[in-house]
């Protein structure tokens, strides 16, 4: 198993509207991938975020499907727009 973490630091002049669309577009990405899965999205509370404010983590079934996720048309669609919008951090691990 894998877990994938991320944190976003939001760009200035990010929207709400587009950070719930964010979260909720994360959240979709569960059973449209294969080897995905759990996923686990939210607003960052943690008072050392370091101006870190959304956080999350994946559970994939191996290296393989992780590695295979950053390529999916399903990602790729959702980081085209997002990208733009974020200063994001993150780690992956084994467990």
């Amino acid at each position: 198993m894998v877990i994938h973490t991320f944190a976003f630091r939001w760009k200035p002049g990010v929207t709400e509207e587009q950070r719930q669309r964010a979260i909720a577009a994360i959240r979709n990405l569960q059973g449209k991938i294969p080897g995905l899965e759990e996923t686990w999205v939210g607003v960052n509370f943690s008072p050392r975020s370091q101006g870190y404010a959304l956080g999350g983590a994946m559970k994939f079934a191996s290296r393989a499907a992780l590695e295979a996720y950053g390529g999916h048309p399903v990602h790729q669609e959702l980081l085209a727009w997002l990208m733009p919008l974020i200063e994001p951090l993150e780690v992956d691990f084994e467990n």
